[in-house]
């Protein structure tokens, strides 16, 4: 083969690299972000080693590093959270329940049974597909607004805790300024006595001399 020929194969063998990993760059950034089965391009119930192998994979293939594309970080950025999600034993469980969901809800709108032979049509898993969309969508706007709600809960008892400091700490203030005065205020008292008894003993000698 002349070395012209050879030069020509692996300049298409590039283009058609390059035009791989555009392609899946594409698809990942198209892909629904909160399945995170969907962005992995996997089937939910796979085993983990499957995950791993498929991240291992995809990432080669989109890693900035390896491509121009400009959207390469967001689709490798995207890869990475649906991985770190499928390994998370609780968030795959959960993501798992709301595809379930999705499936019995169509069921149930289209009285199928387990044995329909509907359900292992590629309308249905299609049609599965966007129903697991408006169920993930509904769990993350519950989840969401759980999260408000404890935020606000939380943020009412730190106000709470807050003013109970600060009433400790004035109620503290208050009894050393009291403590501080005690000195004066006995002195004054003294004085007072003092004062109170000088003049019962003017008014006995004054009482004394008139007597006389």
């Amino acid at each position: 083969m002349a070395d012209e020929d050879q030069d020509i194969l692996d300049s298409l063998e590039k283009e058609a690299s390059e035009f791989k990993k555009d392609a899946e760059i594409d698809r990942i950034r198209k892909a629904f972000p909160l399945d995170a089965y969907a962005v992995l391009d996997l089937q939910p119930g796979v085993p983990e080693s499957d995950i791993k192998m498929q991240y291992r994979k995809k990432s080669l293939l989109i890693h900035p590093d390896k491509t121009k594309n400009p959207a390469a970080p967001d689709a490798f950025d995207r890869l990475s959270k649906a991985h770190l999600t499928l390994m998370d034993e609780k968030a795959r469980t959960r993501l798992d329940e709301n595809i379930a969901d999705a499936r019995r809800l169509l069921i149930r709108e289209h009285k199928y049974t387990l044995d329909s032979p509907e359900l292992k049509t590629e309308d249905f898993k299609k049609e599965w597909r966007q129903k697991t969309v408006q169920v993930l969508l509904e769990d993350e706007a519950r989840r969401r607004r759980q999260m408000k709600a404890q935020l606000q809960e939380e943020g009412r008892e730190m106000r709470k805790e807050e003013e109970e400091i600060e009433a400790r700490k004035r109620k503290r203030e208050q009894q050393e300024a009291w403590e501080a005065t005690r000195d004066e205020r006995i002195g004054s008292w003294r004085d007072w006595q003092k004062k109170k008894g000088g003049e019962a003993d003017r008014k006995k000698k004054k009482k004394m001399k008139v007597l006389g």
